[in-house]
């Protein structure tokens, strides 16, 4: 019986040999680099005078190449960063926050309520997910002209359009392994659907949230074609205003755009470490559960 027990361990938890684990820590550090070096050589290139990027891109400043900080100073006052980052910051904390909680109520009513109209909305929000956005956007360009959407107040509607699909979808997987028991009990102490909602549901939905909130923010953070055909450059949002580096006959000041570029990413990789721990939590449970 101690035998066929240990068997059965044996079975259920395979054990990694030591050369397999070497093999794969090797591959995964060779994917980590591939991963990080654009990165990397972004920021060495961001301290470069712009003469000296493209002819030694992978060469670490020395005392003729570092130029200091000059490239930030120079790069945030040509393009405007500071009003752009505003502009940024706004659109993202509050399209994220729209989509957080408008996608999960919604995943949460056409969960609980079982209908052919609720099935038929969560496949359209399934459906959603695979149409793309080239396919639609100067339908969605002159619609949004007509509707006085062409703001930035107007366009976090239009994210909340775009974004609802994947957003639903992961939400309704994980509202489904919610017992439904502890809602009738709340109704029964006396709530009403919102009151259920917030006190009971929304808490129970927070590692799926984290993960809609990152998936949306570094969407909506780095995306560059939707402002660009709404808002234009009334409001221009940071990738819009990067690109602004560019001069006439393709001259590009290279070390002013790498140090934007970085300044770009620092806040969309601070918020994602910050709440790492929880995108395979919620990617799981909202994809796998029910």
């Amino acid at each position: 019986m101690a035998k066929k027990k240990q068997t059965a361990n044996e079975i259920e938890a395979p054990q990694v040999s030591k050369a397999q684990g070497i093999i794969i820590g090797l591959f995964l550090t060779i994917l980590s680099i591939l991963f990080l070096a654009p990165i990397l050589i972004v920021l060495l290139n961001s301290f470069k005078s712009k003469l000296y990027i493209s002819s030694e891109p992978f060469k670490l400043p020395d005392a003729n190449t570092f130029v200091g900080l000059s490239n930030y100073t120079d790069g945030a006052v040509k393009i405007g960063f500071f009003q752009s980052f505003g502009w940024s910051l706004f659109i993202t904390v509050f399209a994220v926050v729209v989509i957080v909680l408008f996608t999960a109520m919604t995943a949460w009513i056409i969960t609980r309520i079982k209908s052919k109209f609720t099935s038929f909305l969560y496949y359209f929000f399934v459906f959603a997910m695979i149409v793309p956005f080239q396919m639609v956007m100067f339908t969605m360009t002159f619609v949004a002209n007509r509707l006085h959407l062409d703001n930035p107040v107007g366009i976090i509607i239009i994210y909340l359009g775009f974004g609802s699909g994947l957003s639903v979808f992961m939400f309704s997987g994980f509202v489904k392994a919610i017992p439904i028991a502890m809602e009738e009990a709340a109704m029964i102490d006396g709530c009403n659907p919102l009151q259920t909602f917030f006190s009971i549901v929304f808490p129970m939905l927070k590692p799926t949230a984290i993960t809609v909130a990152i998936l949306n923010a570094m969407w909506v953070w780095n995306d560059y074609l939707l402002p660009y055909l709404i808002l234009g450059t009334e409001h221009k949002t940071i990738p819009i205003a990067i690109q602004y580096l560019r001069g006439g006959y393709g001259s590009v000041d290279m070390g002013a755009m790498m140090a934007m570029l970085v300044l770009a990413i620092v806040p969309i990789i601070i918020f994602y470490l910050t709440c790492q721990k929880y995108i395979i939590k919620g990617v799981v449970a909202g994809a796998v559960k029910g």
